[in-house]
């Protein structure tokens, strides 16, 4: 019979109420991120018919849709750290009410400006959101636990991406011309208004008591929907439900590393992998184009890999930030980062107008990940390994 210790008892009573914290925060947190996350991508769905119908060239819809990072970038910090001065539970319902009235507003965009706009303000709207729930699960977990945590929440990406796709193909296709706005117009509308919702939802119900649990966390989102539709298919349904086979594996993936970096305390290797794989599979989905069944599976490796390394990249910096330096940190890598929003979705399209492909914007995706590979393994092991 197993001996009974005080060290099992604490270990036992730990584990159950880190459970119970789980199960109060992670379900609402990730549904945010789910809706901010359909919310932030959703112009790539767009795209399939706004481009054409408002005449914008690839030049002017990138351009237009990285605006939206360099209003991030502006008032992420700021926004953090209004954050950790009045709490999670307003600030982040602040956050998505705001961004789910633009978000819907899009559907009024007729020009290139009123795009570039929008969209800057959709940034400014949204910014903090993600560190500031990454900031928030440090409050409640502990290093050794944030790798999991983290990745539970940021299967939201993945999860968006499941439901995204074929919600937005099937809005886009039978909403279209229903009096008379297009599909795309429909989906901004019908996937804006929700963040409005759930955003007075969270100042309802988000635990706030932030001293108490002292003791106790765009690439390729945007461009999937447009390689999908480069290899031949033009429904937007189809487009949508094939985009839901990476997604689907991510989620697997995203977890079950996770975990394995928790279990071993090791970091920048389980970073360094996944982010390689991403780049081997988006470098292969070009290579394979001309077979639908293989590019498929190449984009579902690149995705994988890419979803993983996200979560996991956030037990880095928090394994040495904490309080109001965390809070500025984790803002300023974060808004820093999202400048690719803004440099990537321009460049690809510029690249696109100029070579009539977009496998040289694919090209230069996988090639930021084998630089973002090596920057990771350059930070010392000592510093983050547990």
């Amino acid at each position: 019979m197993p001996v009974v210790t005080d060290e099992t008892q604490a270990s036992a009573f730990e584990e159950a109420l880190y459970r119970k914290v789980a199960w109060r925060l992670i379900p609402l947190l990730l549904l945010c991120y789910v809706i901010a996350y359909l919310d932030r991508v959703n112009v790539g769905f767009a795209k399939l018919q706004m481009m054409d119908q408002l005449g914008f060239s690839d030049t002017i819809y990138g351009l237009g849709a990285g605006m939206f990072f360099i209003g991030y970038f502006l008032f992420e910090v700021p926004s953090n750290i209004i954050l950790h001065r009045v709490g999670a539970r307003v600030w982040i319902g602040r956050i998505m009410i705001s961004w789910g009235l633009i978000s819907a507003a899009m559907m009024f965009v007729t020009t290139p400006m009123m795009f570039y706009v929008m969209r800057f303000l959709l940034g400014i709207a949204e910014a903090g959101f993600f560190p500031g729930i990454i900031l928030y699960l440090t409050y409640w977990y502990p290093a050794e636990r944030r790798g999991r945590i983290t990745a539970m929440f940021m299967t939201g990406i993945a999860i968006a991406g499941v439901i995204g796709g074929p919600l937005s193909g099937y809005i886009m296709k039978y909403t279209d011309g229903i009096y008379g706005w297009q599909g795309w117009q429909w989906m901004f509308l019908l996937e804006g208004l929700p963040s409005v919702a759930l955003g007075l939802v969270v100042i309802m119900l988000l635990d706030d008591r932030i001293s108490e649990a002292k003791w106790l966390r765009y690439g390729v989102s945007f461009f999937l929907p447009t390689i999908i539709k480069s290899m031949g298919h033009t429904d937007m349904l189809k487009i949508g439900l094939i985009s839901m086979i990476p997604y689907s594996v991510s989620v697997i993936v995203m977890l079950l590393v996770a975990k394995n970096a928790d279990r071993t305390g090791e970091r920048r290797w389980h970073v360094a992998i996944p982010g390689l794989f991403g780049a081997l599979g988006l470098a292969l989905s070009v290579i394979l184009a001309k077979d639908g069944n293989l590019a498929i599976a190449a984009l579902t490796l690149g995705l994988s890999g890419i979803m993983t390394t996200l979560p996991l990249f956030w037990s880095l910096p928090t394994a040495f930030l904490a309080g109001t330096g965390a809070a500025a940190g984790i803002a300023l890598i974060n808004s820093l980062g999202n400048l690719a929003g803004f440099v990537s979705p321009y460049a690809v399209g510029w690249l696109k107008d100029a070579t009539g492909s977009t496998n040289a914007g694919v090209y230069l995706l996988a090639a930021a990940m084998v630089v973002g590979v090596v920057l990771t393994l350059a930070v010392p092991k000592q510093l983050v390994n547990r």
